[in-house]
């Protein structure tokens, strides 16, 4: 079972206090873009961007979270380099959506299933920040709201 340090899912209370920074800084290391630089490019300095998970909102049936795309220091974030992640964020190993989707419904402890997930298509908020968003359906074993 995939536990995060110090984390007692039978305790927490609301997804809010479940999806911390810190448990999602677990659940999604900022150095996975590094990885996916070295292997794409065989050289973590060719990457133009971080990636970093975070938590947004749980609404009735569906976890909503942000891959935010962060420019890195003297890179520039095209639209053009960003718009086609989400197909490639996926698929591809490294950044292992489906993996990261097994590791967020073990959280719930078995107070809910995560029975398929989207990455929605790149948004830009500002010439240094892009998302994607990734939402998560929920199946639980009793209604909550």
């Amino acid at each position: 079972m995939y536990r995060l340090e110090g984390m007692d899912t039978m305790t927490v209370k609301t997804f809010n206090e479940l999806f911390t920074q810190d448990v999602v800084n677990q659940l999604f290391p900022e150095d996975r873009a590094d990885h996916l630089f070295d292997a794409l490019f065989g050289d973590v300095a060719e990457g133009a961007y971080d990636i970093k998970l975070a938590f947004k909102e749980h609404r009735k049936r569906k976890l909503e979270f942000d891959l935010q795309l962060k420019q890195r220091p003297g890179k520039c974030l095209h639209c053009n380099l960003t718009y086609g992640l989400p197909k490639v964020f996926s698929r591809h190993p490294i950044i292992n959506i489906s993996g990261l989707v097994k590791d967020i419904e073990q959280l719930l402890n078995g107070r809910a299933t995560c029975t398929e997930w989207e990455l929605g298509s790149t948004k830009e908020v500002s010439s240094e920040l892009h998302v994607i968003p990734l939402t998560i359906s929920l199946e639980f074993e009793q209604e909550i709201y």
